[in-house]
């Protein structure tokens, strides 16, 4: 008999099949991922030309540019596995959205703090309150209360029930941050990458970038399965504590 399509979505929430797929994946991950961003940085800082009117600060965008889409991403895989918790009741979408959230904020701060170090001798100020960089703190903040609700609720379901509507709430603010530089005049440059008629960058600081970011992607995801076989241990031994509290009760 041949599976449904709803059976085998919930054939890989399986933890123990996670734990095993999980496992043989992340050598494999961290070997790419060390190795792409090793060849990445290796471009940026000597394959790649200073810029004509920024110089060799131009380089701060190989961190900065990746750390601001991971920041994104982070929050968009955040979101997706809140709506498939709360929709399907997947037993393993609520682990990745947790899992996905500290990771998700270190790279927002990043982005923040690599933005500040950019923006200083380009626009002669560490800090601006223009639209993309004011959401792209909201969206830090967005992370940290995330984080912090599943810290004050202490039974785990209603933890990850208010924890998912929050993420989706707060999932509004990026299109905001993705659109900000073209619904309102900011510091920032439109778009330069991802174009309907290409990208508007030089090959020699696209190829950098772009290895960069594939590297950051793979670091991310790599993080991410560690935080979530993390996540699924600790829950197997408050388990395992919760059976041997009420064996003994008993």
């Amino acid at each position: 008999m041949s599976l449904t399509a709803a059976q085998r979505f919930h054939a890989y929430a399986n933890p123990a099949r996670f734990m095993a797929l999980s496992d043989r994946l992340l050598t494999p991950l961290w070997a790419a991922a060390l190795l792409t961003i090793a060849v990445g940085l290796w471009f940026a800082l000597f394959n790649s030309p200073p810029d004509y009117q920024q110089g060799e600060t131009v380089r701060i965008m190989y961190v900065h540019v990746p750390s601001a889409w991971l920041a994104m991403f982070g929050y968009s895989v955040m979101a997706f596995a809140s709506a498939i918790a709360l929709i399907f009741r997947h037993p393993l979408a609520d682990v990745a959205a947790k899992s996905a959230a500290p990771i998700g904020a270190a790279f927002t701060f990043l982005a923040l703090v690599t933005g500040s170090l950019w923006g200083k001798p380009m626009w002669g100020t560490w800090w601006e309150w223009d639209a993309r960089m004011t959401s792209v703190l909201i969206l830090l903040f967005l992370y940290l209360g995330y984080m912090a609700l599943w810290a004050a609720i202490e039974d785990p379901v209603r933890a990850a029930r208010a924890a998912a509507v929050l993420a989706l709430a707060g999932a509004i603010n990026i299109p905001v941050i993705r659109y900000s530089v073209v619904w309102w005049n900011t510091l920032h440059q439109p778009a330069s990458v991802f174009r309907m008629d290409g990208p508007t960058i030089a090959p020699s600081m696209l190829l950098p970038l772009g290895l960069m970011a594939i590297g950051f992607t793979l670091l991310f995801l790599a993080l991410h399965l560690v935080r979530m076989r993390a996540e699924i241990m600790r829950r197997r031994v408050r388990a395992l504590r919760l059976a041997r509290a009420s064996s003994s009760e008993a």
